[in-house]
C-alpha cells in the first residue's frame, strides 16, 4: 500500500519520517539524503549527508569545513538502509554527481527525482529510468507550452558572431557543459572561464570528464584578442558587470525572462520540460505521480481521470 505521508513536505524539505532522513533539505539537519550540489537542494552543515562522490567533492568546494560533519559516500545502485527504508542512487543527467533517489518501503518503491534532464550532456551521466510505484518528480518547465530546442542548435548561435562573448552561466553544472559544447562545436572560438567556475571545473577533470581546452580568464589576453574570445562567468559576475564594452553579453538559460535584453539569445536548460516529463512518467509507469519544485498544476490537470498525481508543493 503506498503511504499518502511517505514524503511530507517541510518548511525544511521533504522529510521522510519512516526513515527519519530529508531529502535535499533547505536548512541543516541530523540525516541528509541530497541528489546533487547546487545550492538550493545542497545545503552545507548536515549531519550525515548521504550523496555520490561527484557532489560531495563540489559541496567541499563550496563549503569547505561546513560541508558536512561526515559524508556517506554512496556509489550508483547501491543500497543502503535508513531506519529500514532501503535506498539507492540512480544517475539523473542533471549534473556530474546528480542522482535521482529510489526508496523502498514496506514492498513500496518512491522515486524522487531531485533535478533531472534526458538531454545528451557527455560532462555527466545519462539519466536512466527505472520504475517506481510512486513518482516524485520535479515540475520546473511542467509547461504544455514549453519545449527546449536542440542544444546543440543554440550553442552553434555563438558562430554568427565574430565579436567577443561575455557568456553568463551557472558556475556548477552549466558551465562545465558549455565548455565541452564549446569545444565541440564552436572550434574558432577560445575559451576564458572565471576563476570561481575553474575549480569546479578541475572536479569534473579529476572525475575523467574530457573538458577541452580553456584557459583561465586573463584580461590582457581579452583586451589584446578582440575577436572570438568567450569569458564564461557565474551570475553575479555577469549582472555586476551590465556596462561592459566591446563585449556581446549573453546569459545561457532555459528561462525566457532571464534573456531579456541578452544581445544573443541562447536556450539551453539542464531540466525537463513537458514531453521529457510526460515520457519519464511512461518510463517510469507509476500508480501515482507526485510534484514538487515548481507548480503540477497543469500536470494534474492533464492525467485527470487517468492517473493520481499529487502536489506536494
Amino acid at each position: 500500500m503506498i503511504l499518502d505521508d511517505f514524503l511530507v513536505p517541510t518548511k525544511i524539505g521533504l522529510f521522510c519520517a519512516y526513515g527519519n532522513f530529508y531529502l535535499d533539505p533547505k536548512e541543516a539537519v541530523k540525516e541528509a539524503v541530497i541528489s546533487h550540489a547546487h545550492g538550493d537542494h545542497a545545503v552545507s552543515g548536515n549531519l550525515n549527508v548521504y550523496c555520490t562522490e561527484a557532489t560531495s567533492l563540489f559541496m567541499l568546494q563550496r563549503y569547505k569545513k561546513f560541508a558536512a560533519a561526515d559524508f556517506h559516500i554512496k556509489p550508483y545502485h547501491t543500497v543502503f538502509e535508513l531506519n529500514g527504508v532501503r535506498i539507492s542512487f540512480i544517475p539523473a543527467g542533471h549534473i556530474l554527481g546528480s542522482a535521482l533517489v529510489m526508496m523502498e518501503y514496506k514492498g513500496i518503491k518512491y522515486l524522487y527525482t531531485g533535478d533531472y534532464k534526458l538531454q545528451p550532456d557527455i560532462t555527466c551521466e545519462p539519466v536512466e529510468f527505472v520504475t517506481a510505484d510512486v513518482l516524485i518528480t520535479e515540475t520546473t518547465f511542467a509547461n504544455p507550452d514549453t519545449a527546449h530546442p536542440d542544444p546543440e542548435g543554440e550553442i552553434k548561435k555563438l558562430n554568427t558572431t565574430r565579436s567577443n562573448v561575455m557568456l553568463g552561466a551557472y558556475a556548477l553544472g552549466k558551465s562545465q557543459r558549455l565548455i565541452r559544447m564549446i569545444n565541440d562545436h564552436c572550434p574558432e572560438k577560445r575559451i576564458l572561464v572565471h576563476h570561481n567556475i575553474v575549480p569546479f571545473v578541475k572536479i569534473y577533470e579529476k572525475m575523467g570528464i574530457n573538458m577541452g581546452k580553456y584557459e583561465v580568464y586573463d584580461r590582457k589576453v581579452m583586451k589584446s584578442n578582440p575577436e572570438h574570445m568567450i569569458y564564461i562567468v557565474p551570475p553575479m559576475v555577469y549582472r555586476s558587470y551590465i556596462r561592459a564594452i566591446n563585449v556581446i553579453r549573453v546569459f545561457v538559460t532555459g528561462w525566457k525572462h532571464l534573456q531579456n535584453n541578452n544581445e544573443l539569445q541562447i536556450y539551453i536548460s539542464d531540466h525537463v520540460d513537458w514531453k521529457e516529463i510526460l515520457l519519464t512518467i511512461e518510463k517510469v509507469n507509476p500508480r501515482q505521480v507526485w510534484t514538487t519544485h515548481g507548480s503540477g498544476h497543469q500536470l494534474k490537470t492533464f492525467y485527470e481521470n487517468i492517473l493520481e498525481v499529487k502536489l506536494l508543493s
